[in-house]
């Protein structure tokens, strides 16, 4: 259980900071690099695998459909949430995107509770009400349906209830996702470079090495995630997450100026309050029974 909560913090403090990472290749399309975080991730993974000599387990895994369609499904999903986010950060909305990873937690709890019988004690729950109270303010406060917030928090979420329910190792499940996405995003940025639109060789020679150096960044703290979820309890998993929201939050207002106004202020305060509750009842909860909050 230690080694899966320092996994996750160690993940989540990774993709907390990685908006800095995709601001500095934000004049290339966020296709193309969504396309480039497929294909040297994949080469990433596949070199690893090699290395370790786990490349035979690799090729069998490839036998059970049980286990390729749902490694199918969870390849679509990121797919999607690596086209919104990296569209979302480098299109000046990153504090946007932190709201998404703020639903996220919400949706791990509630299908940490609905698939895997995950029970709540009653500060935890508590904490879920106060958290979906400021999740509700900061989406009412917008105006108008927080579409990237939405799409980035369930297409995650569902990402990590498959992560959970299949028994591959982080590494081998990975390179199958990256695997069914590699032709076609290799094909899409070979017809690129053919038709003189890619990125990759021209330019800058510090944007081409960027985009080399998706694939590690991508592939370990995504590694991370999958070896550390089928450690934790999927609700806990959810609340660890609150680390990488809040860290893109103050990236996005702090280092890129981005709005931060009154309701925001509120909105985040509240589920920063819940975050508080639930990591005290959490830690109070593993060092005895004597020392836990009392429900009443």
């Amino acid at each position: 259980m230690k080694r899966g909560v320092l996994l996750a913090v160690g993940a989540y403090t990774i993709w907390g900071i990685a908006p800095i990472y995709w601001k500095l290749i934000e004049n290339i399309p966020s296709f193309e690099i969504v396309g480039h975080r497929i294909v040297w991730s994949f080469i990433v993974v596949i070199g690893v695998i090699w290395l370790l000599g786990n490349f035979h387990n690799f090729k069998n895994s490839f036998n059970s459909w049980h286990t390729i369609f749902p490694l199918l499904i969870s390849a679509t999903l990121l797919l999607v949430n690596w086209s919104v986010y990296i569209w979302a950060v480098n299109s000046g909305y990153i504090v946007d995107s932190s709201l998404g990873y703020f639903i996220n937690p919400l949706v791990n709890v509630f299908l940490g509770v609905l698939f895997f019988r995950e029970k709540l004690r009653t500060w935890q729950w508590i904490s879920v009400g106060i958290a979906f109270i400021g999740v509700l303010y900061l989406s009412f406060s917008y105006g108008v349906l927080p579409r990237i917030s939405l799409v980035l928090a369930f297409t995650f979420g569902f990402y990590g209830l498959i992560k959970k329910r299949i028994s591959l190792n982080s590494i081998t499940s990975f390179s199958i996702e990256t695997g069914f996405l590699f032709i076609p995003a290799f094909v899409y940025l070979l017809i690129l470079e053919i038709n003189g639109q890619g990125s990759f060789g021209r330019g800058p020679t510090n944007g081409t090495l960027l985009l080399a150096l998706t694939g590690l960044v991508t592939a370990i703290p995504l590694v991370m995630f999958g070896s550390a979820v089928q450690k934790v309890r999927l609700s806990s998993i959810g609340f660890i997450q609150y680390i990488a929201p809040t860290l893109q939050f103050l990236i996005g207002v702090l280092v890129y100026g981005e709005s931060f106004n009154v309701n925001r202020i509120i909105g985040f305060s509240i589920i920063w309050i819940a975050l508080a509750i639930f990591t005290i009842d959490s830690i109070m909860t593993a060092r005895g029974p004597s020392l836990k909050i009392p429900a009443d």
